[in-house]
């Protein structure tokens, strides 16, 4: 496994304390569009749970879509396997994007979370300038698996810095956290 995949001091040893703008359906909101916008606390989230997180750089991007979201969709089950309650992708986008990239992907397993603010990824220490790809403020491609809101263990691409020409996707995929997950359970 890479150097990177350590926690440093950029990065917290918890979660960030915020609040997600989420949409979730209700059958008792007419129309077309049954959903209403619902709060989730970073408590309500990681709270007494184990759970595994990927942060990535937006909504139907060539490597977010085409091998990190699919790369956990596929690997879902056997990351829940390894005593994970719920396995979340994060990305500074809001809501309508993360729902309709969701669909779009086919995503059925994986926790859609949107962070349109921005404010969970740069509490993390995650949030990066990718003004040189024209995306504005974004997060930087990780993972990691938080136990009860403490981060247990990070994965950090290489490379980590305000507007990187390269895109790097070596740690942060399903098989290194699943990998890290069976090797742990091991000790």
């Amino acid at each position: 496994m890479s150097d990177q995949a350590v926690i440093d001091r950029r990065h917290p040893s918890t979660v960030p304390n915020v609040t997600f703008k989420t949409r979730v359906r209700d059958e008792s909101v007419e129309g077309s569009n049954p959903y209403r916008w619902q709060d989730r606390t970073t408590q309500d989230i990681f709270g007494g749970k184990r759970v595994v997180v990927f942060g990535l750089p937006g909504a139907f991007t060539p490597t977010c879509s085409n091998s990190q979201v699919p790369g956990y969709e596929e690997l879902y089950d056997e990351i829940r396997h390894q005593g994970i309650d719920e396995v979340i992708c994060v990305s500074v986008n809001d809501a309508f994007v993360m729902f309709q990239w969701a669909k779009h992907q086919g995503v059925q397993k994986i926790f859609m979370l949107p962070d349109g603010s921005g404010e969970f990824t740069k509490g993390m220490g995650m949030l990066v300038n990718k003004d040189n790809l024209g995306f504005g403020m974004r997060s930087w491609r990780y993972s990691m698996v938080v136990d009860d809101g403490k981060i247990e263990k990070m994965f950090i691409e290489p490379g980590f810095a305000d507007l990187c020409p390269d895109d790097p996707f070596e740690v942060s995929d399903a098989q290194t956290i699943l990998s890290y997950l069976k090797e742990s359970k091991k000790s």
